[in-house]
């Protein structure tokens, strides 16, 4: 299974994190974003052409430190169809580089439109005998709380195509405890979740162990972390919320198993927002991105050690 193909690139580089791509325009360097403006002008293509070089050479920078990178949807769907080609064409060049791709897609629908968002961004679209990979990603998130309906279709092309998901269990947000810190019965909601995550992945575990369904865990909640790790033995954790929205190593430590596996932590605007720190105009970008990034996996490493 796709989380396999995950664990092998964490174990590889030491390293269980996973830089998320998720650019705004303003994250841009001013070299980059005139460069693009001049040929566009200030436009949804301009704005798209300015991103794809800035995720090119973050891509560039972080592929031998981080084993992953996750871009997130909606900051290329806000710019159009032009977004969406960039996305995918972000998407392709990451794999190219040998990184394992989540798209942050958290789509949680039911039916054929769940079959539709499955094929697109994990399978393939049929035209007339030809199949045609459309996003490929490796991975994608979604929202179960409409239930097994919207989950199985997705869990279908993991197990045909060696992919993976990542379903919404406890998240990083404040509000989060309105409704997943609920009691229901004798748990509470995440928990529920967390068990349904674990029994929709049943009898797809790979070699470490792990199911093609994984689960989102913020790192804001490290007793959550500690108590769905020790509930859900073959579940995979997304653990978002490092760095700029309060989570630290200490943390997010709880979310791995023994030997250091079944998680990977995610940082965004800390790694690609490093050069605003650095004095230098954003020229230095993709250094700063890699320091950051290594910055981050020396963190981890004092308290995780990954066999």
């Amino acid at each position: 299974m796709s989380f396999d193909m995950l664990q092998d690139k964490i174990r590889a580089l030491k390293n269980p994190t996973v830089a998320g791509l998720d650019p705004r325009i303003e994250y841009v360097p001013a070299h980059i974003q005139k460069k693009s403006f001049e040929e566009y002008g200030e436009s949804l293509m301009g704005a798209a052409d300015a991103i794809w070089e800035f995720n090119k050479g973050l891509i560039d920078a972080l592929c031998d430190v981080v084993p992953a990178v996750k871009p997130q949807s909606a900051y290329y769907e806000n710019l159009g169809w032009p977004g969406m080609a960039m996305l995918e064409k972000t998407i392709r060049y990451a794999k190219e580089k040998g990184l394992y791709v989540i798209a942050d897609v958290k789509r949680g629908d039911i039916g054929t439109t769940a079959a539709a968002y499955a094929e697109a961004w994990l399978g393939v679209t049929q035209v007339g005998k030809t199949e045609c990979p459309v996003f490929d990603a490796d991975c994608v998130t979604l929202n179960g709380y409409m239930g097994s309906d919207a989950i199985r279709p997705f869990l279908d092309q993991c197990s045909a195509r060696n992919k993976s998901a990542f379903v919404l269990a406890k998240t990083s947000n404040p509000s989060s405890v309105e409704l997943q810190d609920m009691v229901a019965g004798d748990r509470l909601v995440y928990t529920v979740m967390g068990d349904l995550i674990e029994r929709w992945g049943k009898d797809t575990a790979g070699k470490y162990g792990y199911n093609a369904l994984g689960a989102v865990v913020g790192a804001t909640h490290p007793s959550v972390l500690r108590e769905l790790r020790r509930r859900l033995e073959h579940t995979f954790f997304l653990v978002p919320g490092y760095g700029a929205q309060g989570g630290t190593a200490a943390d997010v430590r709880y979310a791995f198993d023994e030997l250091g596996r079944g998680a990977i932590v995610n940082a965004s605007r800390s790694i690609m927002c490093a050069w605003k720190k650095t004095g230098g105009g954003g020229m230095d970008y993709q250094q700063a991105a890699r320091d950051a990034a290594i910055q981050m996996r020396e963190e981890l490493k004092e308290y995780i050690t990954i066999l």
